[in-house]
Order: C-alpha cells, then structure tokens, then sequence
C-alpha cells in the first residue's frame, strides 16, 4: 500500500557529494575523489620541473598499484573516497565512545539523582551521543551540519509545531477509535494542581530529548550518508527496520508493537524526505510519546511511566487494545499509520530532502 504512493522521483544528481576541485598541490583527498596514481605521479613531476625529455620515467602503474595496494583500503576508500558504510560505521564508533564516557560520568551522579532526574539525564546522554559525532563529521566531509537535518535556522520553526499538532491529533484519533470499540476508558486524574504541569513540562521535555536521540541517530547523518551508497528509500528502509528491532529490548514489548514502531519510523522519513529536514519528525515523534505516556496515560512501547495524568484502563483482547505494548500494538495503529502516509503525501507532494546540495551546487558553478 506504501509502495503505491511513495514517491519515486530519485535525488537530484546536485544531491550527490560534489566532487572537490582538484589542484596541482592538492592533499591526498580521502573523503572526496581522489587522484589517480599516473596524475599524482605527474603532478609531482610538474611541481618539481620534471618536465620534457629530462623527465624521470614514472614507475610502471602495475608494480607501484601492487606494492601500495591494501585489502584493508579496498574495502574503506575507492574510487571516489571512502564508501557510505565505513564513514557510517565511524559515525557509530565515535557515538559509541562518547555514550561510554556518559555513562561513566553519570555513574558519578547517579546517587545524588532521583529517578527522574535520572532518566532525563540517560536522555540527555543519548541525545548526545548521536547529535556530537555528526559536528565531527560535518567537518571531516566539510558541509554543515545542518545538511544532516536538523538545521539551526528552521530550529522549533513551523515544521516542528505542525508535527507536533500532527502527532497529537492521530494519537487521539487511535484512542478515539479504541474508546468507541469499548476498549479504552480515561478514569478519573491521577495528578491535581501545580504537579499537572509540572509532569506535563518534565515530559514534554523528556520526548523532546527522546525524539532528538532517536530521529537523528536514525534519520540524521545515518539515512544522509547511507543514502548516498543505496538511495534514499533502501536506506529508509533498512533504518526503520533497525528502529522496529531496537524496541524489542524495552519491557513489555511484542511483535506488534516492532512492526508498528518501524512502519512509522518509515513514515517519519517520507516527513523528511517531503519537508527536507527533521523538525516535523521531532515535533510529530514527541507529541505522541507525551500523548500516550502522560495525557492518555497507557503504555508507551510498553513502559508505564510514573507521574501521568489520568487512572486510564484498557479493555478486550490484546490485538485490540495492544495489550502491555499499549496503543502502538493495536491493529488499529496501522489503520492509523496508512491514513497518516496517504494525508501527508497529499498535504506535502513536493520532494525537498537535498536542496541544500542543490543550492550550494548552483551557487558554487
């Protein structure tokens, strides 16, 4: 059913990396289109006066390629630099070191922590772990940041204010429908006064932490430098699945609640594709965790969280309700998820993910 409306209009060729301009007393070039040996050979040539029929005779290509050639290289760098899948494993290695280093200095802070104190700091951590190693990046391979998704300029703009009305309303579609099939009723409040928006403010805080961690180790410089090695929608594809696995390690979990998560992490990225940056996925991925977790009060990927707003109760069988998993896990939630693709590919039909490239392309010839 996605397939029919996903768009299949490739990227344009701009959104290609570029390839550096070449100069005679260029560096060895790594990350963009390096020269080849015979050139680099001749260059050298030329910067020394070389030249004519003193010229030294370069050494034969085979025997110089057979003592310079490495397994290990191949397997990095070829023709044009190194290959999409190592620069995205070196992404993975630097967050994996810096996350070590926060789990170490949380360790620290832990006792002096309450628990939800705690858990905003895991967020926080996680966050960072996968937004630092991007500015490393972004810096190797000499773009901004902001090319990656999350640009300063468009920063809690009108994108991220539409997701999140986007997110809050579909939650509140699914419930309604689950409240009409008499599976669902709000209860009575649990919180009263000052603690309503105090919980409301910590969780609202907490998605958005949770949502900046997990779309952009996702769907930030992850789907930007896979899909420069297999096209934007293989790598979607791929990620979405990673994101549905990565939720069977949270208690309370179950097939169907894995499968619903990666079908909206692969509607997150037609919001990126369609809006050209991630600020709608923000908005829409923390509005309805902050739904489900604290307004609606049910399982949220199957974990119930302290401080929610209302003594809800979940009724019938579990393919209704979605069980421990909550609303994620319901058949419903995929009703839910087409409608969302088939709305948003009408609302937004325009293609926007790599302008960036476009414009710097334009303005650079």
């Amino acid at each position: 059913m996605f397939g029919t409306m996903m768009d299949n209009k490739p990227l344009s060729p701009s959104s290609a990396e570029p390839d550096p301009p070449q100069t005679t007393d260029d560096k060895s070039v790594v990350w963009g289109r390096a020269p080849s040996l015979v050139q680099a050979e001749r260059s050298s040539a030329v910067a020394s006066g070389q030249t004519g029929a003193g010229a030294a005779t370069p050494a034969s290509p085979t025997t110089t390629g057979a003592r310079r050639k490495s397994p290990l290289r191949d397997f990095f760098v070829g023709p044009d630099g190194i290959y999409a899948v190592p620069r995205w494993l070196i992404y993975l290695a630097i967050a994996f070191v810096v996350f070590q280093l926060e789990v170490w200095l949380l360790a620290s802070l832990r006792p002096h922590l309450s628990d939800l104190s705690g858990r905003m700091m895991i967020e926080l951590s996680m966050m960072l772990a996968a937004i630092l190693p991007s500015f490393v990046m972004a810096r190797i391979e000499d773009r901004p940041f902001g090319d990656f998704g999350l640009p300063a300029r468009r920063a809690f703009g009108r994108n991220f204010w539409v997701g999140t009305l986007w997110g809050i309303v579909s939650l509140s579609v699914l419930m309604l429908a689950l409240r009409g099939a008499g599976a669902f009723e709000l209860g009575a409040l649990e919180l009263h006064g000052a603690s309503i928006w105090k919980f409301a403010a910590y969780y609202a805080v907490l998605f958005l932490l949770t949502a900046f961690f997990e779309d952009f180790l996702m769907r930030g410089y992850s789907q930007w430098v896979l899909s420069r090695g297999m096209n934007f929608w293989p790598a979607a594809a791929l990620l979405s699945f990673a994101f549905g696995y990565i939720h069977g390690g949270n208690p309370g979990e179950a097939k169907t609640g894995l499968v619903a998560a990666g079908l909206i992490g692969f509607f997150l990225c037609l919001t990126l594709r369609r809006t050209g940056d991630l600020w709608w996925a923000v908005g829409f991925h923390m509005a309805w965790d902050w739904g489900e977790s604290f307004l609606y009060s049910v399982p949220d990927s199957g974990q119930v969280l302290p401080g929610h707003l209302l003594n809800s109760s979940v009724h019938g069988p579990d393919w209704l309700t979605g069980g421990s998993v909550g609303p994620e896990g319901s058949y419903l939630v995929f009703v839910v998820i087409g409608a969302l693709w088939v709305l948003f590919d009408r609302v937004y039909p325009e293609v926007k993910y790599g302008a960036n490239d476009v414009t710097r392309t334009l303005s650079s010839s």
